[in-house]
């Protein structure tokens, strides 16, 4: 039997002052009342109750022991109390793991937010350009972008971002604009490591899905360098437009193969576990889910 549980028909039938009245404050069989205090006394190798058929009395033993359950009965109580509030309130560390780009922009502004409204979290960001291993870094959750591999993990998926094809004025110029993404086997395509699947872009036509295999004179396992090097002429990027919105309201980046439309690049929250999902994760995800929707798919927005 339960020891907690025993203790608590003790606690009862002692209050109680009989067997039946303990029963019936709990909901159970006289019975199943006496084989508890029976397992107790048995365990403990001594008498809790002065029992005659009109009377039910505490031994010097049995008041002693009474004292301890209750102390350790609402111990367990505030202890269930502490853990529960924990599942419905977000406290503690919340640790995460984010892209480089995503991660020191709207990941850390939706962060500093959620931190204004919820005064006992603590947050850590890791700035890296994979997920890592969540349980052995004690990440809690990690934000993944582009097609999700296949993963042990669960992952939820919290927005998309419209991805666009781009380059400088200056670039287009000297180089002609793609009007189909054959023509991409003619310019250099600065690519992301960080999007999957790696050196392939893909494009949507009424005739069906096209696959371009795609290189260029610079990659890079994160956005801005490639952003970079197109705004300077060196070729052409495939980026979301949370990236590249900015430069293309500013004209330091051109638009191209605008009637071939791209899969939108997803953005997922990845965590190790779906059971008992603590409330700092739960809330934080709801919280960044409507920060995001908003934000990453259209030009230009904070």
């Amino acid at each position: 039997m339960d020891k907690l549980t025993s203790m608590s028909v003790f606690v009862r039938v002692a209050k109680a002052g009989s067997f039946a009245g303990g029963a019936r404050d709990l909901g159970i069989s006289r019975a199943m009342a006496t084989k508890h205090i029976m397992q107790l006394e048995g365990t403990l190798g001594t008498r809790l109750f002065n029992r005659t058929t009109r009377s039910l009395s505490l031994t010097e033993v049995g008041a002693s022991y009474l004292e301890r359950c209750q102390q350790v009965l609402v111990e367990v109580e505030e202890m269930e109390a502490a853990v529960t509030h924990l599942q419905t309130e977000p406290r503690g560390i919340l640790k995460i793991s984010a892209p480089p780009v995503i991660g020191a922009t709207h990941i850390a502004r939706a962060v500093a937010e959620f931190l204004k409204i919820h005064p006992d979290l603590t947050v850590d960001i890791i700035l890296q350009g994979s997920p890592g291993d969540l349980i052995d870094e004690g990440i809690d959750m990690a934000i993944y972008l582009g097609a999700l591999a296949d993963t042990s993990m669960v992952a939820r998926k919290l927005a998309s971002s419209s991805l666009v094809v781009c380059g400088s004025p200056h670039y287009l110029e000297q180089h002609g604009i793609p009007k189909t993404p054959e023509d991409l086997a003619e310019h250099s395509c600065l690519v992301n490591w960080a999007i999957a699947p790696r050196n392939k872009w893909q494009f949507k036509s009424e005739a069906g899905y096209i696959v371009m295999n795609v290189s260029g004179r610079m990659q890079a396992n994160v956005a801005d360098p490639i952003r970079i090097a197109a705004i300077n002429g060196l070729g052409l990027v495939m980026l979301p437009t949370y990236i590249v919105g900015r430069d293309i309201e500013k004209g330091n980046l051109k638009v191209v193969l605008e009637n071939y439309s791209l899969p939108p690049l997803d953005i997922y929250a990845v965590y190790p576990h779906r059971k008992y999902l603590s409330a700092k994760v739960r809330s934080f995800m709801d919280f960044l889910q409507e920060w995001l929707v908003p934000r990453v798919s259209m030009p230009g927005t904070e």
